[in-house]
């Protein structure tokens, strides 16, 4: 046998070592589109999430970073002291929680965002106290106009993956967001301040429903003066917990509705 036929056959056997490695790439790749394709299309027909197995409660602030200060009060404590309560509220109605810290300690909003992202069927609930330079009250909850989606990494080239996912959790934190403001507002009667769009790291960086509430102004007297009565604290925290289970309970009516109508076998 020539070199060059040696040659030759070695090129052949290269390239067909290629094209076996890129068929099985593309096989993959594939195959991962259509699971996707699969899960985007059935959460576009039925048109509503499963309900959630697990609350994240974001207690927001903490260790060195005490958040608002008004004279004693500090934002970090006042956080702590109602992400407890509505944790004991929540777990009494059979509802698993996971509190991003549980005590006096520092943790960054990359690593609140990241348990959140690594936890399964479950929404994230920040809690924070507003303030301002003007004498205001009230109360507001927060969504992202925008949330990160992580796809499959084979496909998460695919700008129509993630624009789907992101819409969907983005479209599930609105109306969580606004259960959750309905209930502050009649459980407490604070001004309403309604639900509002913004990119706060610790909502924006995650891709399950998410809100961040604002349970009042340190920055008001009359907000302090209702904040330092363990009464109004439980209220507040059973609003949280109110919208939370009238969410939950939201979702699982559509799906239960979708059950009986849905014409598949």
């Amino acid at each position: 046998m020539s070199r060059a036929q040696t040659g030759f056959g070695g090129a052949m056997k290269n390239i067909v070592a290629w094209l076996g490695l890129a068929l099985m790439v593309a096989s993959f790749i594939w195959w991962q589109f259509l699971l996707t394709l699969r899960q985007t299309t059935s959460s576009g027909r039925t048109g509503a999430a499963a309900p959630f197995t697990l609350v994240v409660l974001d207690p927001g602030h903490g260790g060195q970073d005490s958040g608002a200060i008004c004279g004693a009060i500090y934002e970090k404590d006042l956080t702590l002291d109602i992400a407890q309560r509505v944790d004991r509220l929540l777990q009494a109605q059979g509802l698993a929680t996971l509190m991003t810290r549980v005590g006096d300690s520092y943790v960054s909003l990359q690593d609140r965002a990241a348990v959140t992202n690594r936890a399964r069927d479950c929404i994230f609930v920040s809690i924070h106290f507003n303030e301002g330079k003007k004498i205001v009250s009230g109360v507001e909850t927060y969504y992202a106009e925008h949330q990160t989606s992580p796809a499959p990494r084979l496909v998460s080239w695919i700008p129509f993956f993630q624009g789907s996912a992101a819409e969907s959790s983005t479209l599930a934190s609105q109306s969580l967001a606004r259960f959750i403001q309905e209930a502050m507002v009649a459980r407490t009667k604070e001004p309403d301040r309604g639900t509002k769009a913004e990119q706060f790291f610790v909502i924006a960086n995650v891709d399950v429903p998410a809100v961040l509430v604002e349970a009042g102004f340190l920055s008001s007297k009359e907000d302090i003066t209702k904040l330092e009565s363990n009464d109004y604290r439980e209220q507040m925290a059973a609003a949280v917990s109110e919208g939370i289970l009238r969410y939950r309970d939201v979702l699982k009516e559509r799906q239960l509705t979708l059950a009986v109508t849905d014409p598949r076998p």
